[in-house]
């Protein structure tokens, strides 16, 4: 099998296979399981419903647990994601993740649901996935580079940055640990009566999990089969949402690889649960006030989200999955940057 790939694709076009497949999975299970980060933020916090909430904790045990699994067994190698090799900053994480909580708030998605709501023809999601797209490539790149690289610098580091060398160090048994994070969210989630009578939620609340451990597992096998023409990685959707522009624009652009694959992944998997459900619905932005706000909003994301090395699924997912350090603290901050972003936008609408 590796010699045909290797005589008809690209490595970085089977990375982007993988990519694909998981993305179309994601986006099925936004669309037929109803995850979604800002989405189950509102509903918990003003809707007096956690389903949505509780369902991130299915999300995250069998996404820890497939990911940990396969770490063990050899077929992930963690030791080679961002997440572990770059020194993590404390203040990246929290400064990045309260902004891009704030702007996803403002939006009214974050990267995977703008991608998500674009495949169920909301054209309003397209201007927030260009705005992010350039945004974050601003930040990474372009002129707000030199600034962000010298307040919040990313350097690689020999160390690990997880929870496992943590352990290791204090010589404690790390698979307790796991097993303890996936037991603790499994019954966190399914404590709650609305998600355990929901199965379809449940079920796709598992699919995004394992989408996130064939991701590692996927680029794992690329990266050594390639000799590491390519890089080991999750899902994350703020520079991976400009790489796949990039690549749609010129077919080069940093190539194409993973990212490129799970963006136009979400968006196909949006697509067909949205068909499948009857819910594609073209729509468009009537209000110019609405705009403006998303347009901020997305580009708060963007640039936030390069800051802390993530969006809500890069970090709150992705990381977690690899038990790193960055993970929990990013996902806090962008949890307490949209409530306050929600805050702000509900009392706003409040008549005086």
């Amino acid at each position: 099998m590796t010699e045909y790939l290797a005589g008809h694709l690209s490595w970085g076009a089977v990375a982007a296979l993988v990519g694909l497949i998981a993305g179309t999975v994601l986006g099925l299970a936004a669309r037929l399981g109803d995850f979604c980060t800002l989405g189950a933020l509102e509903s918990a916090l003003y809707g007096g419903d956690q389903r949505r909430l509780r369902l991130w904790g299915v999300v995250l045990a069998v996404a820890i647990l497939a990911t940990q699994a396969g770490a063990a067994a050899g077929w992930i190698d963690l030791g080679e994601t961002y997440y572990h090799r770059v020194a993590w900053l404390p203040v990246a994480s929290i400064v990045g993740g309260l902004t891009f909580g704030y702007g996803m708030a403002l939006a009214g998605n974050c990267g995977f649901g703008a991608l998500v709501r674009l495949g169920s023809g909301d054209l309003r999601a397209m201007v927030i996935v260009f705005i992010l797209a350039i945004s974050g490539f601003v930040a990474l790149s372009g002129p707000l580079a030199p600034i962000r690289d010298r307040l919040f610098p990313q350097v690689d580091t020999d160390s690990p940055q997880s929870f496992e060398a943590s352990f290791q160090r204090l010589d404690l048994p790390f698979s307790a640990f796991v097993a303890l994070v996936v037991v603790g969210l499994l019954v966190w989630a399914l404590s709650h009566p609305g998600l355990r009578a929901s199965r379809r939620s449940v079920l796709w609340g598992a699919a995004a999990g394992l989408a996130v451990a064939f991701s590692f597992a996927g680029t794992s096998w690329v990266a050594r089969e390639s000799l590491g023409a390519v890089v080991v990685e999750g899902p994350s959707f703020v520079a991976a949402v400009g790489r796949a522009l990039l690549w749609l624009m010129t077919a080069s652009g940093g190539g194409l690889g993973y990212t490129v694959g799970a963006v136009f992944g979400i968006t196909l998997g949006s697509f067909i649960g949205s068909v499948w459900r009857g819910l594609f619905r073209w729509e468009a932005c009537e209000d110019p006030r609405e705009l403006g706000r998303q347009i901020g909003g997305a580009a708060l994301m963007g640039i936030g989200g390069v800051v802390a090395m993530g969006c809500s699924i890069g970090q709150g997912v992705s990381a977690v999955a690899a038990l790193a350090w960055s993970g929990p603290v990013t996902l806090a901050a962008i949890a307490l940057g949209a409530w306050f972003g929600l805050r702000q936008l509900i009392e706003s609408f409040q008549p005086e």
